[in-house]
């Protein structure tokens, strides 16, 4: 009884509770944990399925052939998109630090945790804006009638066609019905009034991203809503958002179904689903879908934003992580899908009361969400109470992948500081960082801002992503060493990572996303936003944006090599590339077997320590070994297995 209670106390204090007290919930209560494995996968759901599922992914559906895009959407989702995931969660999760303090594994690549710093900064700004924008709309729905419902407001042109008949308006008279009926007789191009609102209205939008005009007020003061409400639930970490998700994350699916149940039932829905599902093969030949297929992937799951590598941080450290990933990455790519019926049925019923094309019914980019729903929404009964809660789903879709985005940022800070001030203080640096992050995002409030927004969407989180994941992937392979990895994995989850995920891991990956790079970059187009084509100094801004997250990883590896000991150039590198001898589990109480405290020179650390010390792990003396036995772990479903017997179906 009491060699147990020796046990506990000394357990107690690695975790920094008080000797004599009961061990806190916490198993890390220095940075935290979950309170429960919930919060961690519905974070990480609210965290993969955001706004990019209801405006992004249907967006390139659209734009590259329908159907056609499931193939190379489902092909990198298999070999690179779940691969990438679980090799993230498992990474954060066995080191129990952010993005910066995992690179202990190899110091010379900390430059990768830089720049997925890097594009989590440039997402976090903009992705605020659209989310911003929703809460306008969500503000504007509060009324009797919707603003984008009839073509008789003064910012309409006479292009506008509207799927409700403005006859039927109480206001409207028999001479403007008429009028209006004569004007759409001679009309060659239609467009809704809920893109006039779109465009002319809320936007505004100038003539050139150049031309930023005036400061939208009404949008300014969305984003100091969505940025406050964001640092709120981020106010104790992820104590506090862990909580929220609980509704964030599960309440988009109600909407989802009762617009998808509402879409299906109007006419011409079924020629849109037949444009989203029907293939164009010859669409499959063109580089650049495979590219888009390859962004979509890292841009939904989350791969080398830094967000997965965080979340699973604060992960208790035996966690089932596979288990965790399949679940996650099946979700969203369900959610993408299911959201793409709902966005084609409803475009298949404004083509078909248009009397045009599907390809030609709404604009790309975010404008589908905000042009294509709001269409949808004034067919329903009581327009105005589902436009509220359509865009409540839009704002908490938003919410749970920017309360990650924050604490990515702020946790790499916190990690990287390491001071106890800084994390008693933690709140402050939330704080700090979404006031930065408002003020940078002031210029996307303007008349331009939806120009440097998709500027920012396509060069920002695009190519870079893929390259971060493929030095990533190279560096855990083949740097720290694949068998390294994979017997780091088993200690942690109580069995190797599968077959296949170890072949991914090792070849498929990183071949995949090389070659995806090399045809991305020489079929390369610039952008363009309806007939506006950007200007060259903007796409020099935009290959900035992107490089500026990719630099990081050369400039910081050449600082590190050049402050590493050595005569030599080899030597230096050598040394900047071995593990931290702080790498590995964050407790003293996870370090077993190579971890373990040894009293040798300095020399002898983790990455020093060959695979074939498992051999003299077998000469230890016997009574060490009884000692590990005794030691139990709590799994996360509750369990309790032993470190020297591990359960594969754990």
């Amino acid at each position: 009884m009491s060699e147990s209670n020796t046990i506990a106390a000394s357990t107690a204090d690695q975790n920094g509770a008080v000797p004599g007290e009961p061990v806190k919930k916490d198993e890390n209560s220095r940075r935290g944990n979950w309170g429960n494995q919930i919060e961690f996968v519905l974070t990480s759901v609210g965290y993969a399925v955001g706004l990019g599922n209801v405006w992004r992914f249907p967006y390139l559906c659209y734009r590259n052939g329908g159907g056609a895009f499931m193939l190379p959407y489902f092909i990198m989702l298999v070999f690179c998109g779940i691969p990438l995931f679980f090799l993230e969660l498992s990474f954060g999760q066995f080191a129990s630090l952010g993005c910066l303090g995992v690179w202990k594994i190899s110091p010379m690549f900390k430059g990768v945790g830089y720049g997925m710093m890097v594009v989590s900064t440039y997402i976090g700004i903009y992705y605020n804006v659209v989310i911003c924008i929703a809460f306008y709309y969500f503000f504007m729905s509060m009324t009797n009638l919707l603003p984008w419902t009839y073509c008789n407001n003064p910012w309409n042109t006479p292009d506008c066609s509207g799927v409700v008949d403005s006859s039927s308006y109480v206001n409207s008279s028999l001479a403007n019905a008429t009028s209006s009926l004569l004007t759409a007789m001679n009309r060659t191009k239609r467009t809704s009034p809920s893109e006039e609102y779109w465009k002319h209205y809320v936007l505004n939008i100038s003539d050139d991203i150049g031309n930023f005009g005036e400061v939208r007020l009404p949008i300014l003061g969305c984003l100091a809503v969505s940025w406050f409400v964001v640092f709120l639930c981020l106010i104790r970490g992820v104590k506090s958002s862990g909580k929220v998700v609980y509704f964030t994350a599960t309440f988009p699916y109600v909407v989802l179904t009762i617009l998808f149940i509402r879409g299906i039932t109007l006419e011409g829905a079924f020629n849109g689903i037949k444009y989203y599902l029907t293939p164009q093969w010859q669409k499959v030949l063109d580089a650049k879908v495979w590219g888009d297929a390859a962004s979509q992937i890292f841009y939904s799951l989350g791969c080398a934003w830094g967000g997965l590598i965080t979340m699973a941080s604060y992960n208790k450290f035996h966690n089932n992580c596979f288990r965790d990933s399949i679940i996650i990455s099946v979700t969203n790519c369900a959610t993408s899908v299911y959201a793409g019926f709902v966005i084609f049925s409803i475009l298949g019923f404004m083509a078909h009361h248009l009397n045009v094309p599907v390809s030609e019914v709404a604009d790309h980019g975010p404008g589908l969400a905000f042009v294509a729903y709001p269409e949808a929404l004034t067919l329903l009964p009581i327009s105005p109470l589902w436009s509220l809660l359509f865009f409540f789903m839009l704002i908490l879709l938003g919410l749970g992948t920017q309360f990650c985005l924050l604490e990515t940022l702020v946790t790499a800070i916190v990690d990287e500081i390491g001071t106890d001030w800084i994390i008693r203080n933690k709140t402050v640096v939330t704080l700090s960082v979404a006031v930065l992050g408002f003020l940078l995002g002031v210029p996307l409030t303007t008349q331009a801002g939806i120009y440097w927004l998709l500027l920012m969407d396509n060069y920002a989180a695009s190519f870079s992503l893929v390259i971060i994941s493929c030095i990533m992937c190279i560096c855990i392979m083949y740097i720290y060493g694949h068998r390294n990895y994979f017997k780091d994995v088993e200690m942690m989850l109580g069995f190797p990572p599968p077959l296949f995920f170890r072949i991914c891991w090792r070849f498929i990956s990183p071949v995949i996303i090389s070659f995806i790079l090399i045809f991305t970059v020489i079929q390369y187009k610039p952008i363009t936003y309806n007939d506006y084509v950007y200007p060259g100094w903007s796409l020099a801004i935009g290959f900035c944006m992107a490089l500026s997250s990719v630099i990081c990883i050369p400039i910081y590896a050449l600082y590190k090599i050049s402050r590493s000991p050595g005569a030599t150039f080899k030597e230096r590198l050598r040394y900047a590339c071995r593990a931290h001898p702080k790498w590995g589990p964050a407790l003293q109480e996870h370090r077993t077997g190579r971890y373990a405290p040894m009293a040798t020179g300095p020399e002898d650390t983790a990455e020093a320590r060959p695979l074939k010390e498992k051999e003299d792990l077998k000469e230890e003396p016997k009574e060490e070994k009884k000692e590990e036995i005794s030691l139990t772990i709590q799994g996360s479903n509750g369990s309790t297995n032993t470190h020297n017997s591990p359960n594969p179906s754990a």
